[in-house]
């Protein structure tokens, strides 16, 4: 009975994410999701073989094929390995980790991060720590393990409630988790991702990893404003309650504290960057230089339409700069030494790429991701449906999804071949769906209890507070996670309705 009186006064949002923990649970690893998907796609594609869809203005009507058929399974053997090795987010996200991996190796992003927040005035150190937040997102998922406890130390030596410079430094990596005033190793496997979607419709369609750069900027300080205002309006008064029972321990607070060492490696860190900077600058300069693109353009140029490779330079000789004032790097051989050591985290997402490398290659081989765009392009056409609303619309289907599968590329390889083609065929970018689903995908990021970084935000928040549980971190997220849903959607919206472009060359209509 007591149990029973338990689940009755159980809130019915953590009900909810009770439903939604067990839902996840059963779900497959994304790896043998993506293959149980290409069983079913060999059924759906036996079964609607032969079915036809014209597009508007082409005259040659897009059939599906089965791949049940002989040239379907031979296709299936003979091409795997091409379909892995040509998969655009593979050699964009390898070339890009090889240069931040290095970056961290070194120490220089970390040093970065804690030198942005210590010495910052008292009045802005929830928007410091909150835009730290959104700058960590070019450590990827290694954000979370660095900034979160570091939230807590930091607010503790700035005599503020540890507990709430967790929550503040959690949800800007998560619930932020695609806004960045850098381009990250995210911005090159969505565009990717997104380049392979569009390209079911126009086969020569490139998105860029500067895509959304412009809007990810803006949107990297809008947030961060948010969370400030709702930390320090509502969440300063749920943290009233939770005072820590143990403080950090002296070692870790005297860790957040800059060497002379690092604070030279950023100096040198900072030249070099800027010598890069100035010499693709400077490259672009004269009219005839082979660097500049077709026509003598700048927008369309290498260093622009490639800019994977001067992503990876440019944190390349920022960590090789900073190691070697550090003593990180003293021989040539610590270079590859640590590159090698930082890009150890690729492999798990290596392994679920040759998952979807061939999931997506039997789908655009199928014929059946233009048909069902074309198909559910007429009937929303037919609806009259305005643009708002259709992205609207598909943002909501990926904010559940999101509850469910957590990772951002599973789930954009799963969703954006059909809305990718479809809203193409009603009139929107492929950039403007990608920055619409950046947003869905990144604010239930801090209330889902299928994130592992969830579950190790609340271990942080227990080293101050033993007694805080689930639905504690719950209640603090989640009047985050609404404003940034509500804002961030409200800003794409006015930058669309104002006709500001996404990322450079980038028209966002």
């Amino acid at each position: 009975m007591a149990g029973t009186r338990t689940r009755e006064r159980e809130p019915a949002l953590l009900r909810f994410l009770g439903v939604v923990e067990r839902a996840g649970n059963r779900l497959p690893d994304s790896f043998w999701l993506f293959w149980i998907l290409s069983a079913v796609l060999l059924v759906v594609s036996r079964l609607a073989e032969g079915a036809t869809a014209t597009a508007p203005g082409q005259g040659k009507p897009v059939v599906v094929r089965s791949l049940l058929s002989g040239e379907g399974l031979r296709g299936m053997i003979g091409d795997a390995v091409d379909n892995f090795v040509s998969f655009p987010p593979l050699g964009l996200i390898i070339v890009v980790m090889f240069g931040v991996a290095l970056a961290t190796e070194t120490g220089l992003l970390h040093a970065l991060l804690r030198a942005s927040i210590v010495k910052v005035p008292a009045g802005w150190l929830t928007f410091a720590l909150a835009f730290t937040g959104m700058t960590a997102h070019v450590l990827g998922d290694s954000a979370y393990v660095v900034l979160v406890p570091l939230g807590g130390v930091i607010f503790h030596i700035r005599g503020r409630n540890p507990v709430l410079g967790v929550v503040v430094a959690f949800v800007s990596i998560s619930a932020g988790y695609d806004a960045s005033p850098l381009v990250t190793p995210t911005d090159t496997l969505l565009s990717g991702l997104t380049t392979s979607a569009a390209r079911l419709i126009d086969p020569t369609y490139v998105v860029s990893p500067l895509a959304n750069y412009f809007f990810a900027i803006a949107s990297a300080v809008v947030l961060s404003g948010v969370i400030t205002l709702v930390t320090e309006k509502v969440l300063v008064r749920r943290a009233a309650a939770l005072t820590p029972d143990t403080p950090p321990a002296d070692d870790v607070t005297a860790s957040v504290a800059l060497g002379a060492d690092e604070r030279r490696g950023l100096r040198h860190a900072g030249v070099a960057v800027a010598a890069v900077l100035a010499a693709c600058v400077a490259a672009l300069v004269p009219a005839g230089s082979p660097l500049r693109g077709e026509g003598g353009g700048i927008l369309n140029s290498p260093l622009l339409k490639d800019v994977a490779v001067v992503i990876f330079v440019v944190f390349f000789v920022a960590g090789l700069a900073y190691g070697r004032a550090v003593g990180k790097v003293r021989t040539s051989g610590d270079v590859p030494r640590l590159m090698a050591d930082g890009t150890r985290p690729l492999a798990p997402v290596l392994v679920l790429f040759f998952a979807i490398s061939q999931f997506l290659a039997y789908f655009k081989w199928t014929n059946l991701g233009p048909y069902l765009a074309i198909k559910g392009a007429s009937v929303l056409q037919g609806a009259n449906i305005s643009t708002p609303l259709l992205l609207l619309g598909m943002m909501l289907v990926v904010t559940f999804i999101n509850l469910v599968v957590t990772s951002g590329s599973a789930q954009w390889a799963l969703v954006g071949p059909i809305f990718v083609p479809m809203l193409m065929l009603l009139g929107v970018s492929p950039e403007l769906s990608q920055a619409a689903y950046r947003i869905a995908d990144s604010c239930t990021n801090a209330i889902t209890p299928m994130s592992a970084y969830f579950v190790m935000t609340l271990g942080f928040m227990r080293q101050y507070r033993k007694d805080v549980g689930i639905g504690t971190l719950t209640s603090m997220t989640l009047p985050v996670v609404a404003a940034l849903f509500v804002v961030w959607t409200a800003l794409l919206m006015a930058w669309w309705g104002l006709g500001l472009p996404l990322g450079p060359g980038v028209p966002v209509r």
